[in-house]
């Protein structure tokens, strides 16, 4: 019985913090259960080890770091700008979720930083073309200055299904 009010409460609370904020994020583990956490390939760039991991997962939820256009195989952003780089943006992220069971239909939210706003028609073809429809929820922010000189950067949350 403890247990049932307790659960009760924690709904509740859930339900007004959802009311208040409009987004809650709720693991359906056993009450009170931390979901697992696993840390996916470590990045580098131009030899030298980043400090962050290309991708983690808390239970079913794929969060994927900021990604630029790069050649996986030169470590070199592609050549062509925005649109060009976009596209290896996805292939490269579509590698990422195939490595955890998942593909670029189970991204939910995405993120864009464009070091030049003027481009956004150019990345939102490019970005139409890559992802499947239903397309995932997305912001767009216009920043002074990526890493490489690339013309943008992407990072996105997955949902396994």
């Amino acid at each position: 019985m403890e247990r049932e009010t307790n659960m009760m409460k924690w709904a509740l609370m859930g339900a007004a913090l959802a009311a208040l904020t409009g987004c809650v994020a709720v693991e359906a583990n056993e009450f009170g259960a931390k979901p697992t956490v696993s840390h996916f390939g470590s990045q580098a760039m131009g030899g030298t080890q980043l400090p962050f991991s290309k991708s983690v997962t808390a239970g079913d939820t794929i969060y994927i770091s900021g990604e630029l256009g790069t050649d996986p195989a030169t470590g070199k952003l592609v050549t062509g700008g925005t649109g060009p780089e976009t596209t290896q943006i996805f292939l490269n992220m579509e590698r990422t979720l195939a490595s955890q069971g998942a593909d670029l239909s189970n991204i939910v939210k995405c993120t864009v930083y464009l070091n030049n706003i003027d481009n956004f028609g150019e990345m939102n073809e490019a970005y139409k073309a890559a992802l499947p429809d239903p397309k995932p929820a997305r912001a767009t922010v216009a920043v002074t200055a990526l890493a490489m000189g690339a013309s943008l950067e992407i990072d996105c949350i997955a949902v396994k299904s």
